[in-house]
């Protein structure tokens, strides 16, 4: 499946049925921190779950977070990724996204620049992350 780059965020929810019409609750975050605008419209893609036999094998925090709409940061402090730096934020600071739409703030980067990260702080919306290598576009 090709995902488009215009993708703000990822995110999962139940379907619920209420009265003729059916109604997906987005998580507060997603609007809170600017990947999507209260009011504007927007596309919807839905995809199916997981079979049930890989929800059945889920621990209970991990099932509890995910129906809440609560995720974990799809990054760990010390990991290491290849990233291209999709904006410049108020502070000069490289904004790159990764998975749901996950802000990695990357100082000293230039919009359109891709490089290799190590993840130094992660944040329940956000990870910070410093340069080891400046890699070639074409590579």
């Amino acid at each position: 499946m090709e995902i488009s780059d215009q993708l703000r965020c990822l995110f999962s929810a139940t379907i619920e049925k209420r009265d003729e019409s059916y109604l997906i609750e987005i998580p507060e975050q997603e609007v809170r921190f600017d990947n999507i605008q209260q009011g504007e419209t927007h596309r919807v893609a839905i995809l199916p779950s997981p079979s049930n036999e890989a929800d059945e094998s889920e621990d209970t925090d991990t099932r509890q977070g995910r129906e809440s709409g609560l995720q974990k940061p799809p990054v760990e402090e010390g990991e290491t990724r290849r990233v291209e730096i999709d904006d410049i934020g108020d502070q000069g600071d490289g904004i790159a996204r990764i998975e749901r739409g996950f802000v990695v703030i990357v100082p000293d980067t230039e919009q359109g620049e891709r490089v290799a990260i190590e993840i130094t702080d992660v944040r329940e919306n956000v990870a910070f992350a410093e340069v080891v290598e400046r890699v070639s576009y074409y590579d």
